[in-house]
């Protein structure tokens, strides 16, 4: 693992030519976001469900119950597949395994090894290596066929995306007619007093919870800025519409801290 104390999020100064992309509240350079992201994760990989917790309040778990419940995979039908991407870690494919029948499969596809390398520990203690497989790959570019997939999950990933618009139209291209797309993310709250609280925790809760525990509050302050900068609940169905999908809606959670869309491939 990236100890915490080495990530370097200085990205290169944009020029007056090169195309920019947020990263949290700052502007930088398309080409230089991914590369920024990816050291975010891989210095918090061994640390992710914590991540999680502090930026949740524990909430995620249930939050992704709930998930895997609106998923509702078939217990009797041996061919479905899911494709989950950015679940590194192995959260929401655990989850799946034990709510499916006991011959669905998934794929986790991850952009960032040491995420994966933690999902892959995971998958083997949990002795599901034969349902459960971890690719390598970008969800702007996923390396799968057309059609290959019956559901495609996405949690708390999407947001870091460079473009959510090539990540929603590869969604749209691997699944099979009849297919479902599903995102769980950090959205808007939208319960007056809440959102305060809320936007305390966020701001000045969380970064100094993360220096404390992880030796680093930079990457938090990122994944906390990239939550505010993430389409709000109505924005994100739209582009989940454009991209395709049929049946598009959403389900807050939590008063909107979260929100699970759900579309259909038609």
């Amino acid at each position: 693992m990236c100890p915490m104390t080495d990530i370097d999020l200085k990205p290169s100064a944009p020029t007056e030519t090169s195309p920019t992309t947020s990263f949290g509240f700052r502007d930088v350079p398309d080409a230089d976001r991914q590369g920024l992201v990816n050291q975010v994760f891989a210095s918090v990989a061994e640390r992710y469900d914590l991540m999680n917790d502090l930026m949740s309040g524990g909430l995620h778990r249930l939050w992704k119950r709930d998930f895997v419940t609106w998923l509702n995979p078939p217990k009797n039908d041996q061919s479905f597949r899911l494709l989950d991407v950015a679940g590194g870690t192995g959260d929401i494919a655990l989850r799946y395994a034990a709510a499916s029948g006991p011959a669905a499969s998934a794929v986790i596809c991850d952009i960032s090894p040491e995420m994966l390398a933690v999902g892959q520990r995971r998958i083997t203690d949990a002795g599901l290596d034969q349902r459960i497989t971890c690719i390598e790959g970008n969800a702007e570019d996923l390396p799968f066929a057309s059609a290959s997939f019956d559901a495609y999950t996405i949690a708390f990933g999407i947001r870091n995306v460079t473009h959510i618009d090539r990540a929603l139209s590869e969604a749209y291209r691997v699944l099979r007619p009849g297919g479902r797309f599903l995102c769980l993310e950090f959205s808007e709250c939208q319960i007056p007093f809440l959102d305060r609280l809320y936007d305390f925790h966020s701001f000045e809760v969380i970064p100094r919870l993360g220096r404390l525990t992880a030796g680093a509050a930079e990457p938090y302050q990122y994944l906390v800025e990239s939550i505010r900068k993430f389409p709000k609940q109505d924005a994100f169905a739209a582009m989940i519409k454009t991209a395709g999908f049929e049946r598009v809606t959403y389900r807050n959670m939590t008063g909107g801290i979260a929100a699970m869309h759900s579309g259909w491939k038609i």
